[in-house]
This record gives C-alpha cells, structure tokens and sequence, in this order.
C-alpha cells in the first residue's frame, strides 16, 4: 500500500501569522513510518519527496503515483534511501543490496520500481534528476566524518556525509545525518539559512517520551515546533533549521536545488535572531 500527501509551498509573509496548529500542519510531517506500507510526502519545495517504508514481514514495491504522471517515480529523478530500523534489502534495476542500520543507498534516475524487504525502516528522500547517475551502497564506514562544535557550547556532534560530492556524484541530492555527542543538545548552531535550497530534517533515535524544539522562520521572525522520533520537518529556503532536544538524538539532513555545495550556507548569528 502506497499513500502520498501532497504539501504546498508556503510564502514566508503568510507563516509569520500562522498558529501552532497550522505551522504543524504545513511544515511538520507525522507518520511517515507505518508497518506495511510506503507513505510518501510530495512538497512543492523543489519537488522534494521525503517517505517511510516499513515492509514488516512482506515486500512493499514503489513504481508509479499519481503525483508525478510518469510511468514509473524514478523515470524523472533520483533517490536516497536510509535504513534506520533492522538489516533489510531494496531491489532495482535488477540488482540488490542489503541494508544494515544506517547505511545510505542512492538510486539513479530511471531505475524502476523499487522493492523494500525484510526488518529495514527505510526513510525515502527523492528529487528531480536530469541525467543517470550509476546507483551505489555507501555504508556507515564509507560515510565522509567530520566532528564540529563544542561540549563548552553544547554543540559536539558528529556529521556523516553519504551523497555528497566528496563521496558520490548525484544530480542535486544531498544526504547525510548528524548525531550529538553525550552532553550536548544544540544542532546546526549558528543558525543558517540557504536561499539555493530546500532542506528536510528527520529526527531519530529518541525516547518515546523526548522531544526536539526545532526553531524555524525568518531570522527575524523565528517560530518553534516540538518534534517526535521519526518525524521530519520541511525547511523553506527561507527559513532557518537548528534545534535542541531533550536526550540523545539523530537528524538525517536532506537537500535538493540550484546547487551541492554543503558549505554554502549564509549564517545568522545567535544575536541576530529574533
């Protein structure tokens, strides 16, 4: 079973007078991860695609949906995939891999249906591609590291990088996840913005009882949503993405636009927001 929302995109004028219900309904996704299905998100944003398949005993197959009007959703774009649950395999292409618990799988475009199998919780991120690029595994080791922030500042974390020109080519996805050290709460500070792309966050790997406040908006107009395990928030390019959460917390960051460049971002310090 296959179910896809569709989301609009929001101009920042109108969120400035959203209330907590709508900023929820607009820019937080919920139940993306239900056992035996494939549940699909289509934004407005870059024609962004983020999702969850839970295959829970039986395959579940992703080919066509109503959104694209193409004979199959990968005729016209490129995927990432993140198994965040137990070992699973997808199948495309005629091909297979197996998937253990944070490996990253990038599908090139017009590779077909896609088949989800086995104990996996497969996070799905796509977007629009212009060229074939070939499909790859890149595992937790073959992952880019790179260690930023400070326990003086709450902020160490640890960043891997799987599709991301350092590692990989693709067409204008970018994925990787962020996890905090012991001690501190603060992601993605100073606060940035990048007016070239869109991003999504998913945050895992919480207590049922954690949360992450996720600030969002214009700099000068910043705005909050509380975020549960494996929830994902969709981030304007005219919004800022950083947060704090209560316990230990994982984000998979995900972007798609005019370019791949990680390190372009315009950075807004903490004094500066409002």
């Amino acid at each position: 079973m296959t179910h896809v929302e569709t989301r609009h995109a929001i101009h920042p004028d109108h969120a400035r007078g959203m209330d907590t219900a709508q900023l929820r309904q607009h820019f937080l996704v919920e139940g993306l991860f239900v056992a035996g299905q494939i549940r699909l998100t289509y934004t407005h944003y870059d024609r962004f695609v983020v999702g969850g398949a839970v295959p829970d005993g039986a395959p579940l197959t992703l080919d066509a949906i109503d959104e694209t009007r193409t004979p199959s959703f990968l005729d016209r774009r490129e995927m990432g995939i993140v198994n965040i649950g137990g070992p699973g395999r997808v199948e495309a292409a005629g091909q297979g891999w197996d998937m253990a618990n944070g490996d990253v799988l990038y599908l090139g475009m017009g590779a077909g249906a896609v088949t989800f199998s086995g104990g996996g919780r497969f996070y799905i991120t796509s977007a629009p591609a212009h060229r074939a690029l070939p499909h790859r595994l890149i595992t937790v080791d073959q992952a880019k590291k790179v260690e930023m922030g400070a326990t003086e500042t709450s902020n160490k974390r640890v960043i891997k990088q799987f599709i991301h020109p350092l590692v990989m080519e693709s067409c204008q996805l970018v994925l990787g996840y962020t996890s905090l050290q012991e001690g501190s709460v603060w992601n993605t500070i100073p606060a940035h913005v990048h007016d070239r792309r869109m991003e999504a966050y998913l945050y895992h790997g919480m207590a049922p009882e954690s949360r992450v406040l996720h600030l969002m908006g214009e700099p000068q107009e910043t705005r909050h949503l509380f975020v549960a395990n494996e929830q994902a928030v969709l981030s304007p390019t005219w919004s800022i993405h950083s947060g704090a959460g209560i316990g230990e917390y994982t984000f998979i960051w995900a972007m798609a636009g005019d370019n791949v460049d990680y390190t372009d971002m315009d950075f807004i310090q903490p004094e500066d927001l409002r």
